[in-house]
């Protein structure tokens, strides 16, 4: 990363610290981020602004501080390995890179997958493995995660990703709740799920099946 970008990308996590209270190991993750990278080309200007922007299949690439908060949420420090669910532009996916040895993202949209593997190529990220597929089925190969994050809405969480969690282990999702989305996260006990709603928000749903 170049000093001008470097520059910004501190900014850019400075800001999203004052409006949510971030850990360092967050904040460091944002800063060491290129958000540039994620955007579509005639938005480059937009990149260090707290907006979530248009990346095309009618999906958004996330606001600096949802992403920031998400990651929080997850309560990274000392967790291995994270599963998410919903890749998009990949810029989720970066920012966990510098906090997790291993991270595992899953794309329904094929075209979105293979746009976000060429970012990663090109920002030389190499622990974050990609699949296309349908992200409800989790990815029982490399299973269990001590991590699972949902990056789009979902109505209800499919028991096999609670099975792909690893005891003790956080899931946190935004999930549709009446008209309302609510950013919740569940914590694995033995068999016991515990829930916790933390915020409203507003992400695109979860949807079925893979598109070519």
């Amino acid at each position: 990363m170049d000093r001008i970008t470097a520059t910004k990308t501190a900014r850019l996590a400075q800001e999203c610290h004052q409006k949510f209270s971030l850990s360092e190991d967050v904040k460091k993750a944002i800063a060491n981020t290129n958000r540039e990278m994620f955007v579509p080309s005639g938005f480059k200007h937009s990149a260090y602004k707290m907006d979530a922007l248009p990346m095309g299949a009618a999906q958004w690439i996330s606001s600096p501080l949802t992403v920031a908060k998400m990651s929080e949420y997850l309560q990274p420090k000392g967790a291995d390995r994270v599963l998410e669910v919903g890749c998009g532009s990949g810029y989720q996916a970066a920012v966990l890179s510098h906090m997790f040895r291993g991270v595992f993202t899953i794309e329904r949209i094929e075209s979105l997958m293979i746009e976000a593997k060429s970012r990663f190529k090109k920002l030389s990220i190499n622990n974050i493995h990609t699949r296309t597929d349908d992200g409800q089925n989790g990815w029982s190969q490399y299973a269990p995660y001590d991590r699972i994050l949902f990056s789009a809405t979902a109505k209800e969480i499919p028991s096999k990703l609670f099975e792909q969690l690893s005891d003790g282990g956080i899931l946190v999702a935004p999930m549709q709740k009446g008209s309302k989305q609510i950013i919740t996260r569940f914590k694995k006990i033995g068999s016991r799920i515990d829930k916790e709603e933390l915020e409203d928000c507003d992400f695109v749903p979860v949807l079925d099946g893979v598109q070519k």
